[in-house]
């Protein structure tokens, strides 16, 4: 099985190597500059479950000639999908699986209309990773799931044949019989996390052990979650108390990514995270306050940094 993945960041870095640590073919799509590091430095990832390093892994850059992958791993920000749709059509054959690992939902309206209903599968992972100096990626916490399946549930050979191609690495690779589910789950807790962070400007530990800060994060998860059950999202009971709880567990100095994007005043997803639920709070006629003063805060911070 032949897997392409989109960009050789601190995502898809770490999940590609662990797959060529297996043997599995991989070939990354990087711009110049990435490729450039990556053939001056290899692909190098530093973890806890084991460092690796690979002197020469297999590159290609947009518009070069290849053949049609079987699997096109997809883990760019939001604000980058509009050009990595437009670099890997030429990639792309009628059987070609495109298995996407961003944040949010509304991703998926763009790649379904662009690659067919039958052609995207749905994904999505957990893991804590920047990239270091030499374009290292630095893994710096024991998770690194990556969880996929077909949108129906359905356990159909193809999907059986990509589970097999996942075994047998250190990464945990599962394939989920309900991964709508999961997606609207990991929706409403990235959006919690990342909405508080970001509006707190503080980890995790310090807004959840003061009153309001905790009653903050129970508002923004009832906010969203009204909108998303809203839209018909296939989300489980007593989720909210069930995320509330994963928050209060998680370790105190816990910082989203959105967040660690803004101290690096880099770009951001405000719109593809909260204006997408602020645009459908609107249609449901929902009042979301909260959510709200995130986007404001987040839309701030674009004009005064972007």
């Amino acid at each position: 099985m032949r897997i392409l993945v989109v960009g050789a960041g601190a995502i898809g870095g770490y999940f590609g190597g662990r797959l060529m640590e297996k043997g599995v073919d991989v070939t990354f799509l990087v711009r110049k500059k990435r490729k450039q590091q990556l053939e001056k430095y290899g692909l190098l990832v530093e973890s806890v479950h084991g460092n690796m390093a690979f002197p020469e892994p297999k590159t290609i850059q947009a518009g070069e000639m290849a053949e049609a992958f079987d699997i096109i791993l997809l883990s760019t920000k939001a604000y980058h999908l509009e050009g990595a749709i437009r670099d890997i059509r030429p990639y792309t054959g009628n059987k070609t699986l495109i298995l996407p690992l961003l944040n949010g939902i509304a991703h998926m309206d763009q790649l379904t209309a662009v690659f067919g209903e039958e052609n995207v599968l749905g994904g999505l992972c957990f893991i804590e990773t920047t990239l270091g100096e030499n374009g290292k990626v630095i893994h710096t916490s024991p998770v690194h799931d990556l969880v996929f399946g077909e949108r129906s549930g359905e356990k159909t050979g193809r999907i059986l044949k990509l589970q097999e191609a996942f075994s047998g690495t250190k990464a945990n690779f599962r394939l989920s019989e309900n991964i709508e589910q999961g997606m609207w789950h990991k929706y409403l807790f990235i959006s919690t996390l990342s909405g508080v962070t970001s509006l707190f400007r503080s980890p995790i530990g310090p807004i959840r052990e003061q009153a309001f800060g905790l009653n903050s994060i129970k508002e923004v998860l009832k906010e969203a979650s009204a909108i998303t059950r809203g839209l018909g999202a296939p989300l489980a009971d007593g989720i909210e108390e069930a995320q509330v709880k994963k928050i209060r567990e998680i370790g105190y100095e816990m910082k989203s990514s959105l967040q660690r994007d803004m101290e690096k005043q880099q770009a951001i997803e405000a719109d593809h995270f909260f204006g997408y639920l602020l645009e459908k709070a609107e249609l449901l006629d929902l009042h979301a306050p909260v959510l709200a003063a995130i986007y404001a805060n987040l839309k701030v911070y674009e004009k005064n940094n972007l």
